[in-house]
């Protein structure tokens, strides 16, 4: 059964395998982009099933006035996927105040927005799945990207919120969590200029890991779209999907570790209940 698709993000990584693995086995892609140039190549290869849009997610009326497009021209679209991403590579310090905006704009607005504009559609027909994708970085963290975590940790939260607002539509949402992976994001990452001061900490640790190779990208991204792809097929709708060797291991590796923090204040906790609502015994 053929589906249509809505992603944004689509000239390269993630949104750009999906496209040309739907395409190829005959669903219908609306494919936006801040430069629909890059997907020439296959509109002359899948005609009308490839349907593509300018699109900044940043500027939330042109978000909605695509998608409100995307459904006049295709009718019913069966999956949105939130891809769309921007990253900063710096430590606190260090990153510019325009790069902050960008990545929480890019990243957490406009996802936020791609979901509030599709969100009348799915309604209306009644059925719909939306596949935010998020990190690893979403649930765990790691020194230089604290500006990326906030946009992910943000974004990962307020989908989770969504999810159960939505589930009575007949709309299921699930957050892809895919690893570290060779797709041309990190280079890609918008660095700023080091500050010395930060050289020796785990911040500097972690920059000269990706200056000289040595921070590893073990998942394949053919692999990764494909998961996900067999995900919608399956029909199950998990609120999570990790994807990759290191999102499995870091991420559990943090909640385990939060966990047993959150367990270790258990008392405190429970100390501060009001003196009325404490029950004798």
């Amino acid at each position: 059964m053929s589906r249509t698709w809505f992603i944004t993000g689509t000239s390269s990584g993630f949104g750009r395998l999906l496209t040309e693995r739907l395409l190829a086995r005959g669903d219908r892609v609306a494919a936006t982009l801040r430069r629909p140039e890059a997907l020439d190549d296959l509109r002359a290869a899948h005609g009308d099933r490839l349907w593509v849009a300018q699109l900044d997610v940043t500027d939330a009326a042109r978000v909605r006035h695509v998608v409100d497009e995307a459904f006049a021209a295709l009718g019913t679209i069966d999956v949105v996927v939130n891809n769309a991403g921007f990253g900063v590579f710096a430590s606190v310090e260090e990153a510019a105040d325009e790069q902050i905006r960008q990545v929480i704009e890019t990243n957490l607005l406009g996802s936020i927005h791609v979901i509030r504009a599709a969100l009348p559609h799915l309604r209306a027909q009644g059925h719909g799945r939306i596949l935010q994708v998020s990190t690893a970085g979403g649930q765990t963290a790691y020194p230089n990207f604290g500006y990326y975590h906030a946009s992910k940790w943000g974004i990962e939260g307020f989908c989770e919120s969504v999810a159960r607002e939505i589930e009575p539509f007949g709309i299921g949402l699930t957050i892809v969590e895919p690893g570290a992976t060779p797709t041309g994001f990190g280079s890609a990452l918008a660095t700023a200029p080091i500050m010395p001061e930060y050289d020796r900490t785990p911040a500097g640790d972690i920059r000269r890991a990706l200056a000289d190779g040595t921070f590893s990208l073990d998942n394949d991204p053919e692999k990764i779209a494909r998961a996900m792809i067999d995900l919608v097929d399956s029909r199950e709708i998990p609120l999570r999907l990790p994807l990759g060797s290191d999102t499995y291991r870091d991420v559990r590796k943090s909640l385990v570790a939060r966990l047993a923090e959150h367990d270790a204040h258990r008392e405190v906790a429970l100390s501060v209940v009001r003196d009325d609502l404490v029950t004798s015994g």
